[in-house]
């Protein structure tokens, strides 16, 4: 048997040309909607089923989708203006049921079906935003059982209806802009959602700007895109410093801007930026510094700056950018980053220069935000003369001179000059240092002299150099002393004679072995050894004297057998100038001396 089952539409909502979803989404009455719905399908729509040949198997038939709108006010059940029959209830009668979500699944029972007629019915409003589409099943058999039909898909989509407000994703909004952005700056962005169909203008959202607080400087210092929701600067004028916030009042309203509408804020901070200039509190200073101090204080600068305190927009630096040619200042910043420190780095000469006139800058630790003029200050430093000790030149003099200088020689003049030049002052000069007391020098011109006798040789003289400090004071109120010291390079005289250390020798007269005699001299390396020997009167018939070590020792040997007794020996040694002593060497001869061979003695 060929049998077709047929779905029945009866509202306008099938089709888009007898009334659309839009009309629906706009709040239209739906009890008169669901009258111009039946009105305008008099006709209901059969929709058949392929034929097909007995005994073969045929596919689900799916309809065109079925719409109906959310919040349907009933009462309820209500007809949804929809039947499904079949062909076959021609011949027999068919029941009708449904199967699929919203039927006998869950949600259970939202939609019915009038098992003999076929019509549709809803039983609770819908709401597209918890489910905007149901997928079921259409059935039909014959009373009797023998025929059965194919099952038929139906899909009903909830139509749209405005009924969610815009919501702001928060409230309120926070941002930032720096007060130096230009126009059209973007700072943020505010968004709102709406839970209505995002394909309809139920849920396209527009934003405005209702109010600002504060107005100043301009009602609209903002601006918004009623599209995207970004807060730009819309005008020029942003000042930290008057305005440091500002709260507007916004709105997301749907339908394009025309529909709902929800209110809420946006707080804007305004940020620092380097758009004020530090300020001398002074313009112009006088002071006055002491001359030759390195490190002195000259003057303090303290400024002001309107920026945002401690940031790198309000702390200051300084540049000295004239009248410090010579480098003689310095300027650095005070710990508070709000005050130049200017201090000398050289010493100052009232002789050369009685004032000094500065020019200074002061700027910040970073650029400008845009161009501004810089606060400059003007430091006339006036020199102060202090009263300078003489400087000796050189400050260290050198001279060489025989140590045999006899008392009363002059040596040398060490003179010092007085720096105050603008003052008539007497320098006079005095000995500050002199251990060993050899000079003298007089107090009005400097000239120096032998005191009295110098030694080479004296301990206080080191690597034959002797140091003498000379003083020179001026005859100020508050007198001033400069030193100078001599160094005096003492040249060396054969003023000593060699000396023999040991003047008593023991001999064992049986066996007589050479005895050492060491030799010292204490003039320098000129005039002591090679040192030369040599026996003097009739001992020189019975020994030698013979020079060892390079000269430096002699030894004494007999050169004939002697009888026990004392005996005296005449010794001249002379240094390698040919300056000469003679000394008396006493010989012990005795059998009591004797020794294994090779030893000697030598009495104490």
């Amino acid at each position: 048997m060929i049998c077709s089952l047929l779905l029945l539409l009866l509202q306008g909502l099938v089709t888009t040309k007898d009334l659309s979803p839009g009309q629906n989404c706009k709040g239209a009455d739906f009890k008169e909607a669901a009258h111009s719905l039946a009105k305008c399908h008099q006709d209901v729509p059969v929709l058949e089923f392929p034929k097909s040949s007995v005994g073969l198997k045929r596919r689900n038939f799916v309809t065109h989708p079925i719409f109906f709108p959310e919040n349907d006010r009933g009462p309820f059940p209500r007809k949804m203006t929809v039947q499904i029959k079949s062909l076959i209830a021609k011949e027999a009668p068919v029941w009708y049921s449904i199967t699929g979500e919203g039927a006998d699944q869950p949600p259970k029972g939202l939609f019915t079906v009038d098992k003999n007629s076929g019509w549709l019915y809803v039983s609770m409003p819908l709401d597209r935003e918890k489910k905007d589409k149901y997928e079921l099943q259409a059935h039909a058999v014959a009373q009797d059982g023998n025929v059965k039909e194919q099952p038929v898909d139906i899909v009903i989509n909830v139509i749209d209806q405005n009924d969610n407000r815009p919501i702001f994703t928060q409230d309120p909004f926070r941002g930032s802009v720096a007060e130096a952005s230009n126009i059209g700056f973007e700072i943020m962005t505010v968004t709102a959602t709406d839970a209505d169909d995002p394909s309809t203008d139920n849920a396209d959202v527009r934003y405005t700007i209702l109010s600002q607080i504060p107005a100043q400087p301009n009602p609209n210092m903002f601006s918004i895109n009623p599209v995207s929701g970004a807060i730009l600067v819309g005008a020029e004028g942003l000042d930290r410093e008057k305005y440091p916030e500002y709260t507007l009042e916004i709105q997301a309203a749907d339908m394009r801007g025309n529909g709902y509408a929800v209110k809420g804020n946006a707080v804007i901070t305004i940020t620092d930026s380097n758009d004020n200039a530090p300020q001398f509190e002074k313009t112009s200073y006088n002071v006055s510094v002491p001359e030759n101090k390195v490190g002195a204080v000259v003057v303090k600068l303290p400024v002001t700056d309107e920026d945002e305190p401690q940031s790198s927009a309000w702390a200051a630096k300084f540049r000295i950018v004239g009248g410090n040619s010579g480098g003689l200042f310095n300027v650095s910043t005070g710990l508070k980053k709000q005050e130049g420190i200017i201090t000398t780095v050289k010493p100052l000469d009232f002789e050369r220069n009685s004032k000094y006139t500065l020019l200074v800058i002061v700027e910040n630790e970073i650029q400008f935000a845009k161009l501004l003029p810089t606060s400059t200050a003007t430091v006339t430093v006036n020199v102060i003369d202090v009263n300078e000790a003489p400087v000796f030149d050189p400050e260290k003099k050198t001279i060489s001179i025989p140590e045999d200088q006899k008392v009363g020689n002059e040596i040398t003049v060490y003179t010092a000059s007085d720096p105050d030049t603008a003052k008539s002052q007497k320098v006079m000069y005095r000995v500050g240092s002199d251990p060993a007391d050899w000079l003298d020098v007089d107090e009005d011109t400097g000239l120096i002299k032998v005191k009295n006798p110098m030694d080479r040789e004296s301990p206080l003289v080191e690597d034959g150099k002797y140091e003498v400090l000379i003083l020179a004071m001026d005859d100020g109120v508050v007198p001033a002393t400069g030193t100078g010291t001599l160094i005096i390079n003492v040249e060396d005289v054969n003023d000593n004679t060699p000396t023999v250390n040991s003047t008593s020798i023991s001999f064992c007269h049986t066996d007589p072995q050479p005895v050492v005699l060491s030799i010292t001299d204490e003039d320098g390396p000129r005039y002591s050894d090679p040192f030369h020997g040599e026996i003097m009167g009739i001992s020189k018939d019975h020994w030698i004297a013979t020079i060892i070590n390079a000269g430096k020792a002699i030894t004494l040997m007999p050169t004939s057998v002697l009888e026990d007794g004392n005996i005296s020996i005449v010794l001249r040694v002379s240094d390698s100038a040919g300056l000469y002593k003679d000394t008396t060497i006493s010989v012990h001869l005795n059998k009591n001396y004797c020794l294994p061979k090779t030893y000697f003695c030598v009495k104490p």
